[in-house]
């Protein structure tokens, strides 16, 4: 995670939430079916240590004593998950750095700073779910746009044929990114919760960009 970053986590949030980085030191993406999952060496949660020596100090208790893996270390666990989800913190902005990882659950597991903290073929699983996940039809064309109401009826052509959306809130619905080469990205979002994207908005033809021009 940057230092920025970082740097606006709350000191008082910090003793609070112990965030588990996975990375291709400790964590293996794993494939199965269709669905990706994990095995990763992370720390034990502060409840499981304090529980550990509770037992260690009870000496009445007929449970048998877990036998320590040697493969681990003190004061880690082996996690496995069979099928975890991958959320984007910075969808529109950063899509490949800071995800959230969670078991079947919504339980998080661990947080990843960025995708190139793997090598091939976990990072490529990992690019393959969260492109499936967020996948957003590039709009190549405004065909129409029309208000009522507050709200703006959209006829677009995209990369796969014309296609009809609502946005409630238009110039909330429509945000702006950079790209690096200093061209802007428009990313729309419908009532429905799905995306579209701009890559490059001037890239559009001239009545398209007219029909936009208002809302950026």
């Amino acid at each position: 995670m940057s230092d920025k970053i970082e740097n606006n986590i709350p000191n008082e949030l910090r003793g609070i939430v112990d965030i588990v980085y996975l990375s291709r030191e400790n964590c293996k993406i794993t494939e199965k079916n269709g669905f990706i999952g994990l095995r990763a060496i992370i720390d034990k949660p502060k409840d499981a240590l304090l529980t550990d020596e509770k037992a260690e100090k009870d000496e009445k208790s007929d449970k048998p004593a877990e036998v320590p893996n040697p493969d681990i270390p003190e004061g880690k666990m082996e996690k496995i998950a069979d099928r975890i989800f991958l959320s984007r913190a910075f969808p529109f902005d950063m899509p490949y750095d800071y995800i959230s990882v969670l078991d079947k659950d919504k339980k998080e597991i661990g947080f990843i700073r960025s995708l190139d903290d793997f090598d091939d073929p976990d990072k490529t699983l990992l690019i393959n779910e969260l492109e499936t996940k967020y996948y957003t039809p590039v709009i190549k064309k405004i065909i129409a746009i029309k208000e009522r109401y507050g709200f703006s009826y959209w006829k677009c052509e995209c990369e796969f044929g014309e296609k009809s959306f609502t946005l409630q809130d238009t110039f909330r619905s429509i945000i702006k990114a950079h790209n690096s080469n200093g061209t802007e990205r428009v990313y729309i979002l419908d009532v429905d919760g799905n995306r579209y994207e701009i890559p490059d908005v001037e890239a559009l033809d001239r009545q398209s960009y007219k029909k936009i021009e208002l809302y950026l």
